[in-house]
Order: structure tokens, then C-alpha cells, then sequence
């Protein structure tokens, strides 16, 4: 088996804490949205959406590598669904991204083949589907739904 990686948390005061990645990487602030909160950094609901987006954008630029096609830039965009289970705690219901390529799909006469298999490559999202929906739509730089 193989080790991920490992954080350290410490709470500065209230609901902000750092995020300690080791390494020569700078801490991260993190904190609750107001009004529990004092909005001083992001909040969990935000990291997981930036961690699958971001896992996602990068699986998507390594299939588009493997296929020698160039997307000319990737962007996405991620929400979280949050709303409350039969309990009454708020919980994460999905999270939808939508991601952009910046070149044509003209340009990209392989992007059917990177499609097919970018998200298997995405080691954060395919974990979070085991508990939480993740919906992926791709377009490209004209606006064209690709998947």
C-alpha cells in the first residue's frame, strides 16, 4: 500500500486554523463562512470542490498530452450542492464542474478519445463519487458542450 500525503491543522482562533502542507509550501488559512465564521480563508465545502476541480483539470491536461492535443488553457468552475439531510445537518449532496477548454473543438480531431478517459485518471474525484455525486461537463473554447 502506498502513503498519501499528510496535513497538519492548528487552530489559530475560533474557526480559522492553518493548514500545514510540510515542505517549503506556505500555510494555508482556512476558516467557516460568515456568519459563523469570519470568512478569512476557505471554507471545507470550498477545498473539496477546489480539490475536485482541480484533480480533474489535471487528469484532463494529462489525457490531452497522451493524445498530442493541445487545449490551449484549461479552466473550470465547481460548486457544491450543500443542503440539509433528514437529520437537519447540512451535507454535501454533489458538486458539478464544469470545465473549458480554450481551443475549438475543430482543433482537437482526438478530444472524443480524451473525453473517454480523462476522469478515470482523476484520483480525487473518482474517491469522492464513492460518497459524493460529481456531474463533469466539458466545453470548449467556443462554448460547445463536449460531454
Amino acid at each position: 500500500m502506498t502513503s498519501g500525503p499528510t496535513i497538519r491543522i492548528k487552530q489559530v482562533e475560533n474557526y480559522v486554523f492553518t493548514v500545514d502542507f510540510g515542505g517549503s509550501l506556505p500555510d494555508l488559512v482556512t476558516d467557516e463562512a460568515e456568519p459563523i465564521g469570519g470568512g478569512h480563508g476557505p471554507f471545507p465545502e470550498q477545498l473539496i470542490a477546489a480539490g475536485v476541480a482541480n484533480c480533474l483539470c489535471a487528469s484532463l491536461v494529462f489525457a490531452l498530452g497522451k493524445f498530442r492535443q493541445d487545449g490551449q488553457g484549461v479552466e473550470a468552475e465547481a460548486t457544491c450542492r450543500v443542503e440539509r439531510n433528514g437529520e437537519g445537518r447540512l451535507r454535501i449532496f454533489g458538486i458539478d464542474v464544469q470545465i473549458k477548454l480554450g481551443a475549438g473543438m475543430a482543433e482537437l480531431p482526438r478530444i472524443d478519445r480524451v473525453l473517454a478517459q480523462f476522469e478515470r485518471f482523476c484520483t480525487v474525484s473518482e474517491s469522492v463519487k464513492l460518497g459524493i455525486p460529481v456531474a463533469v461537463a466539458v466545453r470548449d473554447g467556443n462554448g460547445t458542450l463536449l460531454t
